[in-house]
């Protein structure tokens, strides 16, 4: 399966790594095939692993892909050595190399964005724990504050998340997350 994103959404994967390859035109599933044919040829791919999540977003005009590298059982001195070999043909970087060189201006203003602008304060502390109930609020503070699009981005993350602390986590993305007396005190919270 192939995910669109942005690149504000690379920034919030500084944990993980991958390859991304610039400059992908054309059927986009067809360059997820020739990959995992390719890497498997290769023995890049190993265990008969295959990437199957994988992201595209665009920088520019230019449609790039990310595959993650712990969604499949990769041999990354192999990946390293193709990636060396075939960097012009394909721009092939690695993502911590990507956000340190291409998006550390970005970083910035969405930090700033987050802080300021996007991350309204959402009473969540002493609610039902329950994780759809606490997503339910979140996105309602959202919508309230005239973060629709967040909201959307915000249900996407935490409802394909594997575990309830990641799911948190996403939640926390979009809201800054406080208890009752917090959110009196400013009347910022709409939850």
């Amino acid at each position: 399966m192939i995910k669109e994103i942005n690149e504000q959404d690379l920034l919030k994967m500084k944990d993980k790594e991958g390859l991304i390859l610039q400059g992908c035109g054309g059927d986009l599933n067809d360059w997820l095939q020739g990959i995992n044919e390719d890497f498997t040829k290769r023995n890049i791919l190993m265990n008969n692993s295959k990437f199957e999540d994988i992201y595209s977003f665009k920088s520019g005009e230019i449609t790039n892909l990310l595959f993650p590298l712990d969604n499949a059982d990769v041999n990354v001195p192999k990946l390293a050595m193709w990636r060396i070999g075939t960097h012009e043909v394909f721009g092939g970087t690695w993502l911590s190399d990507y956000i340190d060189n291409r998006l550390s201006d970005k970083e910035e203003v969405v930090n700033n964005e987050s802080q300021e602008v996007i991350k309204p304060d959402c009473e969540l502390i002493g609610q039902d724990s329950n994780i759809f109930n606490l997503m339910g609020i979140a996105a309602r503070t959202l919508r309230e504050n005239g973060l629709d699009e967040q909201a959307k981005e915000m249900i996407d993350k935490v409802t394909s998340s594997g575990s309830y602390n990641e799911a948190l986590l996403a939640i926390s993305d979009y809201v800054n997350i406080v208890g009752p007396d917090e959110s009196e005190d400013e009347g910022m919270c709409m939850g």
